[in-house]
């Protein structure tokens, strides 16, 4: 895409994943963003080890081509720099729990009152209202509440702990995302900007929305580990090699289950792609026992055409795979590793800003003057 968003300005005071890869995925559309962090400690997603080049390596990953400003929102002449500065952005993102930026003074009523045409995304755990509202949480809570792990592993064993982030990501930062692009659309129409609330545990829950339907369809609840796509079927899972590594399968429909049977030396029996527990179990032997014949890469180069049949790639496997360097989604960046999201290029980006290393520079293109951004400093608001 060729930087769709190019002109917007994005102003983000959010923290850690949600709300930094928000805004990552705006800034690979197009959209220049500055962060606004304490001049105490900043983002705390910075003090996370590993570092590189004196930052966290998460930090690195998701704050590429932005800028860095430090505000004391706690003080009067922070509160005041910051209602200024909204007279020059299009969109606000901020991650406080709710209610946190009103009492500072500088809530989306405000921030309006500064500038009529400002979206601000409010990313949070449970929402701006609600019974929840005001309690902590994190990823794995909003996932558990939002019925993600209820559906996830095995029955007899505890729903395992997610890989990654999914309802910060998902939830929080693509859902923020969309509701951002529709702000923007409907401002075209009515001149005005709105305050878009994004909960991270309603993001999760609208990932079962599928199985909500099932669930109404035949009024029985889905089995957690049971269902063809969460575990259940020998057709769609994860088997280990004679390595110690593992293939996934996803052989759901009978050409690719007929197909798959007959790479392995194994007679296709369509009635297998259903079947109750017991059945599944023992299809899920008699293949788990054949690929553990070979090992992992030996079964990719057997397993060629439309088998629906891939390794399952440990992080260091990822920027090797010829798949991801035809698509260049991963490119260097002053000697750090970077990837691109999946509207992104691997061309004309910046290195991760310092503490408030650009503050001067964002604040004189909002007006300031010397004299302003010195007492801002001697205050002690700026670094």
């Amino acid at each position: 895409m060729n930087a769709p968003l190019k002109g917007v300005r994005v102003l983000d005071l959010s923290r850690l994943i949600p709300g930094p890869f928000c805004t990552l995925i705006l800034s690979d559309l197009g959209a220049s963003v500055d962060k606004l962090e304490d001049p105490h400690v900043g983002d705390y997603l910075r003090m996370f080890p590993p570092h590189k080049r004196g930052q966290a390596g998460r930090f690195n990953a998701l704050n590429r081509d932005k800028r860095s400003l430090c505000l004391d929102l706690k003080k009067p002449e922070g509160r005041d720099a910051l209602l200024r500065l909204a007279r020059q952005y299009d969109v606000v993102v901020e991650s406080f729990r709710p209610g946190v930026l009103d009492k500072l003074g500088v809530g989306f009523s405000s921030l309006a009152k500064e500038n009529p045409r400002i979206i601000m995304l409010s990313i949070s755990g449970y929402g701006q209202d609600g019974p929840l509202r005001d309690k902590a949480g994190h990823d794995l809570n909003y996932l558990a509440l939002g019925g993600v792990l209820g559906l996830a592993g095995p029955p007899d064993r505890p729903p395992p702990t997610p890989a990654i982030q999914l309802a910060d990501v998902a939830g929080g930062a693509l859902f923020g995302a969309v509701g951002i692009l529709a702000a923007l659309y409907e401002r075209e129409r009515t001149g005005r900007g709105q305050q878009i609330d994004v909960s991270m545990c309603e993001g999760a829950l609208a990932f079962v929305i599928p199985d909500l339907g099932n669930y109404d369809a035949s009024g029985v609840p889905p089995k957690r580990g049971g269902e063809i796509l969460n575990g259940g079927a020998a057709c769609y899972g994860v088997y280990r090699t004679k390595d110690g590594r593992f293939l996934s399968v996803g052989a759901l429909e009978p050409k690719f289950w007929a197909q798959f049977n007959q790479v392995i030396g194994r007679p296709v029996d369509h009635s297998e792609l259903i079947g109750d527990d017991a059945a599944q179990a023992r299809v899920r032997g008699e293949i788990q026992a054949i690929l553990e014949g070979k090992t992992r890469d030996e079964w990719e180069a057997i397993f060629v055409g439309d088998v629906c049949v891939e390794p399952v790639l440990s992080t260091d496997e990822l920027a090797a795979h010829p798949q991801h360097r035809a698509r260049g989604m991963f490119f260097d960046l002053d000697g750090l590793q970077q990837t691109r999201t999946p509207f992104g290029s691997a061309e004309g980006h910046r290195a991760p800003p310092s503490l408030g290393g650009d503050g001067a520079a964002i604040l004189k293109e909002a007006g300031f003057s010397d004299a302003d951004i010195d007492r801002l400093h001697a205050g002690g608001v700026t670094k």
